[in-house]
């Protein structure tokens, strides 16, 4: 069976404190997919109709318990940035890779994320099982490799846009 040439849509929310620390998760999943023991930024796929706007506000509340009246949107990353998933990862041989819209957000005055009742409280089997404030150079380092050059751009874009 040939490989699928798709590549799955997908957001991505950069989440910053009022010090310019992100928001990372430390994957808990065993699913083959995904590596685990490594730190990301909330991120998930765009449903089918939904538009990517959308999207990042879905899985900001669904990943880290925050609202978009949670936070202030600083800006969106420019252009869409793609990754390919090794083949050992693609799902099941229907998804090549990644095709990701990231968005910044900034945490309101007296907000606080509450990861605990969302995606590390959820069911038997959480995405995540930890958390922390981090640099984005810093989470650059602890990302999965395939997804690095990702979040070398992000880390970039944060020092030449001024959000931080």
């Amino acid at each position: 069976m040939p490989q699928s040439q798709m590549f799955r849509a997908n957001v991505g929310v950069v989440v910053l404190d009022s010090r310019g620390r992100v928001l990372a998760f430390e994957r808990a999943s065993n699913d083959v997919t995904v590596q685990t023991d490594q730190w990301q930024l909330p991120q998930g796929g765009i449903d089918e109709g939904e538009e990517p706007t959308d999207a990042w506000q879905r899985e900001l509340e669904e990943e880290t318990g925050l609202s978009r009246r949670d936070v202030t949107v600083l800006g969106e990353y420019p252009d869409w940035l793609v990754y390919e998933l090794p083949e050992h990862a693609r799902h099941r041989g229907h998804v090549r890779g990644q095709a990701q819209k990231w968005f910044f957000v900034r945490l309101a005055d007296g907000a606080q994320p509450d990861p605990l009742g969302a995606a590390l409280g959820r069911g038997e089997h959480p995405e995540f099982r930890a958390f922390k404030w981090t640099t984005m150079t810093a989470l650059a380092e602890e990302v999965w490799p395939i997804r690095k050059p990702i979040y070398d751009k992000l880390a970039e874009h944060l020092r030449s846009s001024g959000y931080c």
